[in-house]
């Protein structure tokens, strides 16, 4: 059965607080199995017999609604393309890293779809001195140069300008839960619950 991961936003931020063992069954009870979070954001890998991560997506996120209390919205990715974004996050803050130190960070927008023309063109309005981006399908990389906080640059922001929602991740964070899921399909390995 495919393998999947669904990125829920505004999950335990803004005073939105859900327990992931509680948020396990909710996905759970929209009929995936199998399924496991990766720490505390909002990160939900599952088996699902659907062949469509939009309709995962839409279905995830209309189900989860009455249950959560709130709308989060669910950005779904299959393993094979988690596995994609994670080891391009990861080569982009090694490189990162070493031009600019431990400060360098790169985090990665997930999004419904690719980018428009109008939303590249809105994403190149973004870059400061501070701050690079670069997409590839429906990721945004940002490459950003200092602390987050010493950035102007806002997931709020970003949706605005762009008229779309997100969620980000950072990379350390992606390669860790590709790691850690790719290493629970081992035959013999524990669960990766989290």
């Amino acid at each position: 059965m495919p393998s999947y991961v669904a990125f829920l936003r505004a999950i335990n931020v803004g005073g939105r607080s859900v327990k992931m063992a509680d948020l396990a069954k909710h996905v759970q009870a929209l009929g995936p199995t199998d399924v496991q979070t990766f720490i505390a954001s909002g990160n939900v890998m599952f088996h699902s017999r659907a062949r469509s991560c939009s309709a995962l997506a839409q279905a995830l996120t209309e189900g989860l609604e009455p249950r959560l209390g709130f709308r989060s919205e669910a950005f779904v990715r299959s393993q094979a393309e988690l596995q994609a974004v994670a080891l391009r996050a990861g080569d982009l803050l090694a490189a990162h890293r070493v031009a600019f130190g431990p400060q360098g960070v790169v985090n990665v927008a997930f999004l419904p779809g690719p980018l428009s023309p109008a939303q590249v063109a809105a994403l190149a309005g973004f870059r400061t001195e501070l701050d690079e981006f670069t997409h590839h399908g429906p990721e945004v990389y940002w490459l950003c140069k200092c602390k987050q906080s010493d950035s102007t640059f806002s997931g709020a922001l970003f949706e605005r300008r762009l008229a779309t929602r997100t969620t980000f991740r950072s990379a350390s964070m992606l390669v860790r839960l590709a790691a850690q899921w790719e290493q629970s399909r081992a035959p013999g390995a524990a669960d990766a619950a989290g």
